[in-house]
């Protein structure tokens, strides 16, 4: 295989509390490929978004990135550490080399401005194209992404489309300088199942077209299932188990990722039977539990050293876990 786009090593993110040190993003590391699909996974605080917002460099305070490294390769030059370029070298990153296509189109969207105008900023900002080039250039993103009517409604605001419409949009302006890496942040929230089904579809397309590499965060297995080459199981801000979709689903090695599976509805489940489901809830950063952070609701704990120590990352080049039931150390 060829060497990543991306490479995520050991990243930490912490936030600065009245309560103390949250840490949110606590040691992350992967990889992501260009043509392939990275599935980040995980429930709602486990720190998959804070993660984007981390290699983009746009975390808000008072969170802050303070340690690891995040090695882009550029097509045209030397592999780069995100984390050591000063903020206008940033700027520049952001659009052309990678793009975010956020949770909540709405929240992101200006309601001042048309989708045309806020599409183009983007545009006439790291490609230099005059004014009428960009709105022809947004125009045209918007046909690709099957937004119906793109010369009216280019002129439209946000709030005059559906949130289906929003997504697309909002993946447009992504799209707008032509990213090689592109985040999708939760990207059918509160959308309608078959909505669902047509931006999966529509991403999917596009990266089939123009080779992206696809980063999608997001904590339904389903849309892991079909979406992604390429699995992160994330818990309380670690990487709790990374590989392939076709090992992580088949042969699920950490507790975590196969109760996430079993929680799964099935077409060979009994009907009227109650769905399992993980005991507990994901615990907050800043009262992290000491040993394996997901000891606390694990059923395969092993005696007191879950409890005491964090168990290391092992396993091969293409599956990484951390837990003590594998590796050896049991």
């Amino acid at each position: 295989m060829a060497e990543p786009i991306l490479s995520v090593r050991d990243l930490h993110t912490e936030f600065v509390a009245n309560e103390g040190i949250i840490r949110a993003v606590d040691g992350v590391s992967f990889d992501v490929f260009q043509g392939r699909t990275l599935g980040v996974v995980g429930e709602s605080g486990c720190g998959k978004s804070v993660t984007a917002r981390s290699i983009l460099g746009i975390v808000e305070r008072p969170g802050r990135v303070t340690g690891g490294q995040i090695i882009l390769r550029p097509a045209d030059g030397p592999p780069v550490d995100l984390l050591k370029l000063p903020a206008k070298a940033m700027r520049d990153i952001r659009g052309p080399e990678i793009a975010l296509v956020f949770q909540e189109p709405m929240a992101s969207f200006s309601q001042y401005y048309t989708i045309g105008n806020q599409i183009m900023e983007g545009i006439r900002l790291h490609l230099g194209l005059s004014r009428r080039a960009a709105r022809d250039r947004a125009i045209e993103l918007l046909d690709m992404v099957g937004v119906p009517q793109p010369s009216r409604r280019v002129d439209e605001y946000p709030f005059q489309l559906s949130g289906g419409l929003r997504q697309r949009v909002m993946i447009a302006m992504a799209l707008s300088c032509d990213p090689r890496v592109l985040i999708a942040d939760e990207p059918t929230t509160a959308l309608d199942v078959t909505t669902q089904a047509q931006i999966l579809d529509l991403l999917r397309d596009l990266q089939q077209k123009q080779g992206l590499a696809l980063i999608l965060i997001t904590h339904d297995m389903g849309v892991i299932a079909e979406m992604a080459h390429d699995v992160a199981v994330m818990y309380l801000g670690r990487a709790v188990e990374t590989g392939p979709v076709g090992e992580i689903f088949s042969a699920p090695r950490h507790p975590y990722t196969r109760a996430l599976l079993r929680s799964i509805p099935t077409v060979l489940a009994k009907p009227r039977t109650r769905l399992p489901t993980i005991e507990g809830s994901i615990p907050h950063p800043s009262n992290r539990p000491t040993g394996c952070a997901y000891h606390p609701r694990c059923l395969e704990i092993i005696d007191e050293r879950c409890r005491a120590q964090e168990p290391p990352e092992t396993g091969a080049a293409t599956t990484r876990i951390r837990c003590f039931l594998h590796g050896g150390a049991a």
